[in-house]
């Protein structure tokens, strides 16, 4: 079993920074890939960024391309997510997961992540 634990959110104005980060804890065979994603008030969840197990390879949403970086410290078993230039569309509660593998097959949008943390609150005032 793998928990996760996100932390780092909380209340930024338009334009600012957040560093999302994800603890991952308990045992595991392999460094799997891993994922953010985030939903906001009534709307549905949706895919921001994911890496590699190695951290080789990422993938991000279109629109967090050139704002949002995802990274990942296996030695700490942490990932995170950099957030600049923060919209108030960026409100949303977002979720680290941890995937099957060490790399998705073709889109990590699609794939199965296992493992889900709890989710950790990011508002972005105007």
């Amino acid at each position: 079993q793998v928990q996760l634990v996100e932390s780092g959110g909380g209340l930024v104005q338009a334009g600012g920074s957040l560093r999302l980060s994800c603890a991952a804890s308990g045992r595991t065979f392999s460094s799997p890939f891993m994922g953010w994603f985030r939903q906001a008030p009534g709307k549905e969840r949706e895919f921001v960024a994911a890496i590699s197990g190695s951290g080789a390879r990422t993938y991000y949403a279109d629109f967090g391309k050139g704002r949002f970086t995802i990274s990942r410290d296996n030695a700490k078993s942490s990932v995170y997510l950099q957030m600049n230039s923060l919209k108030p569309e960026d409100t949303a509660v977002y979720y680290c997961a941890a995937g099957s593998s060490s790399l998705w097959g073709t889109n990590p949008r699609d794939t199965k992540y296992n493992y889900w943390g709890q989710g950790t609150q990011v508002t972005v005032s105007s």
